[in-house]
């Protein structure tokens, strides 16, 4: 199991509990912040996607080449356990704002449609989301967003930021972009977020920037409240 000695002074996991963390999607974020809370001392995590491990997912996901053809969610569930000792609950599902999500939901999928429709069905308003952390990535640049999806001024600022998806930033070759260093480090500061947000409840005077907007060339980076 994971030693959290070196953190404790940051993040106590044994103070944070059986809290649910929900990542919908394990693709370029996704995939790294499950592992991200892993390796904090996080137990309660449920992964969920439905697509398949690809040869172009090595490049900037943190998958192996042995994982390709099999199920994103299967072979996350595989690197958590070898790498932290801890057995996160898979979902080799869709998630289409059905289903019941936990307390934390990193809301992380391919498409801005699909975040839309997850967040009107399963996260607007619903008592039992204290926090929702969102992404978004470009080359060299990305975004993040943390809402409390019950605060009126939360579900204002961010449904302003909301895109299309014909909106996307696209190689040559027409597909998304994604670069693994970029990606990185929006997943790095997302899990930040969710430490921020936590430190709270032990007394300590901090909260999570509901916005953060950065980019790396030239390397700049801007903070929003709402």
């Amino acid at each position: 199991m994971v030693d959290p000695l070196r953190h404790l002074d940051v993040f106590k996991p044994y103070g944070f509990g059986d809290k649910r963390i929900d990542v919908v999607g394990c693709g370029a974020t996704g995939s790294r912040i499950a592992l991200s809370l892993a390796k904090l001392g996080i137990s309660n995590i449920h992964i969920w996607d439905f697509d398949s491990v690809e040869e172009h997912n090595i490049a900037n996901q943190a998958f192996s080449i042995k994982d390709i053809g099999r199920a994103k969610v299967e072979a996350l569930a595989e690197i958590i356990l070898e790498h932290t000792g801890t057995e996160v609950t898979v979902h080799n599902e869709r998630v289409d704002g059905t289903q019941v999500l936990g307390e934390i939901v990193f809301l992380l999928t391919d498409t801005m449609a699909s975040r839309k429709e997850i967040w009107e069905k399963a996260l607007r308003l619903k008592i039992g989301t204290r926090l929702v952390i969102e992404t978004r990535m470009g080359a060299d640049s990305g975004r993040i967003y943390s809402i409390n999806p019950c605060r009126p001024s939360h579900i204002n600022g961010w449904v302003s930021t909301l895109c299309d998806d014909n909106e996307a930033e696209v190689s040559a070759c027409g597909a998304t972009i994604s670069v693994g260093p970029t990606a990185e480090i929006v997943s790095g500061m997302a899990v930040w977020q969710l430490i921020r947000w936590y430190s709270i409840t032990e007394g300590k005077e901090d909260t999570p920037d509901e916005e953060i907007v950065f980019s790396l060339r030239p390397t700049v980076i801007i903070t929003n409240k709402y």
